[in-house]
């Protein structure tokens, strides 16, 4: 098996559970997986690759992405769509992606992986819900593939249209029979179970106001009869969505999620900005997982999400940058930034939030709220997803008195490097699995298109 010595790099972040922070460290990796890790001094000198940091660079683990949704990409900073709140946001946008197809959800994901990467992370989880003409969950499988990147891909649905009381048009929703048949043939043809998987699905009715609670049942039991299935839906996103579901459930958002079997330490929910403290002090018993997404909260007008409060009763956290047509980015360092400065604003308390929780929350919390063991730390026997940020860039300057509270207090910096599953996909700070370039190129060709086909 291959073999990888990562040595002199200046300051090593962790994660570990001592949230260990070394000084003039290294890493060795063995095929896939972390095999020591230490002072340079104290391993070993020699390996298949070896990368010289020259005491520049401080290195972390990978962040975990827990909620976006990659075709958005293509629909960035729409005109009618940009002082929208939540519910006029996506009737204003579905009309344009009712003009989606196989290529477009392709390369759209590919261009989304892209941005995550060269901000930082490693892991992400997409919620692909719209399936208008020949799009398939299987066009952005391969795409996310293609650049390396761990992917837990969720097959979204919408079967809820505006003739049955929901808010997607008619002609952009499915049958649930055939919804559920083609999430069976997803888990059984693609799904990875096992430690240091690079692929799993998730199973994601896309809201309580696109889909029936008949399908948000009959998922949660096919989830629950496969190995590592997760949930995910939205949750009490705005106000909007909880007078929906007092409305049309009689219930609260996690009451409702509760009433159709979706709490539980194999489920989480986006966003989640309306959370009352008693489903708080819910979501913390049953292991329910949130991922926060506070660049969206605030586009959308939709509120602040409670992570402080969260954090304390023991809810799972993790971040979502959440689609780029409501962001309008996929910057998870930016995101992570963005929760660190909100909690305190939230609590009118600068003491709510460090720079070091909100680290863990885009790392260990992130692989908590997708169920893994395997990444969130630079440990032995932890996948070998790991990222260095060259300390001689201009956000680092005059911050060299704690680089790793840095990292979250200054402007986000772009990745050095990038390791995924042992494979170098950045490289000073170039992609090396597909030329951005082009990548670029095909994405706007495609979001000009995908527009001009609405008129």
């Amino acid at each position: 098996m291959p073999t990888l010595l990562v040595k002199n790099i200046h300051t090593l972040v962790t994660m570990d559970r001592d949230r260990r922070e070394l000084q003039n460290a290294a890493i060795f990796v063995r095929d896939q997986a972390i095999e020591q890790v230490g002072l340079t001094s104290e391993l070993p000198d020699t390996a298949d690759e070896v990368l010289d940091l020259g005491g520049k660079h401080i290195v972390m683990p990978g962040m975990v992405n827990t909620h976006h949704h990659f075709y958005q990409v293509l629909t960035k900073v729409i005109p009618a769509a940009q002082n929208c709140s939540l519910f006029n946001w996506l009737q204003t946008l579905y009309p344009i992606w009712g003009n989606l197809n196989a290529e477009a959800i392709a390369i759209s994901a590919q261009m989304a992986a892209a941005e995550l990467i060269l901000s930082g992370c490693t892991t992400a989880s997409d919620h692909l819900y719209i399936y208008p003409n020949d799009c398939r969950l299987d066009d952005e499988i391969a795409g996310i593939k293609e650049i390396g990147m761990r992917f837990h891909a969720s097959r979204g649905s919408m079967s809820l249209g505006e003739s049955q009381g929901g808010l997607p048009p008619d002609r952009l929703v499915e049958k649930e029979a055939d919804i559920l048949k083609d999430s069976q043939r997803l888990i059984e043809t693609y799904h990875d179970a096992d430690r240091f998987s690079m692929l799993r699905i998730t199973l994601a009715p896309c809201s309580p106001f696109s889909v029936t609670p008949d399908l948000m049942r009959e998922s949660a039991k096919m989830a629950r009869s496969y190995t590592s299935v997760r949930l995910h839906t939205h949750l009490a996103e705005n106000k909007s969505d909880v007078d929906y579901s007092l409305a049309k459930f009689g219930k609260i958002p996690a009451d409702f999620a509760e009433s159709v079997g979706w709490l539980g330490d194999d489920v989480w929910h986006a966003h989640c900005v309306k959370l009352t403290d008693e489903s708080i002090q819910k979501f913390g018993r049953t292991g329910t997982g949130v991922a926060h997404c506070p660049c969206s909260n605030m586009r959308l007008g939709s509120g602040i999400a409670p992570i402080r409060k969260m954090l304390n009763h023991g809810v799972p956290v993790g971040l979502g940058v959440d689609g780029s047509a409501s962001n309008d980015t996929g910057n998870l360092l930016q995101e992570a930034r963005t929760a660190f400065l909100l909690a305190r604003v939230n609590e009118c308390d600068p003491t709510s939030m460090s720079a070091r929780e909100i680290l863990e929350v885009a790392t260990i919390g992130g692989a908590r709220v997708l169920g893994r063991d395997d990444i969130g730390a630079i440990a032995p026997n932890m996948a070998a997803d790991f990222i260095a940020f060259n300390i001689d860039q201009s956000q680092f300057a005059g911050a060299q008195h704690d680089l790793v509270s840095a990292l979250i207090f200054c402007p986000p910096p772009t990745v050095d490097y990038s390791f995924i599953n042992g494979r170098k996909v950045v490289d000073q700070g170039q992609l090396t699995t597909l030329d951005l370039p082009i990548l670029i190129e095909k994405t706007n060709k495609i979001a000009r298109k995908l527009v001009e086909n609405l008129v």
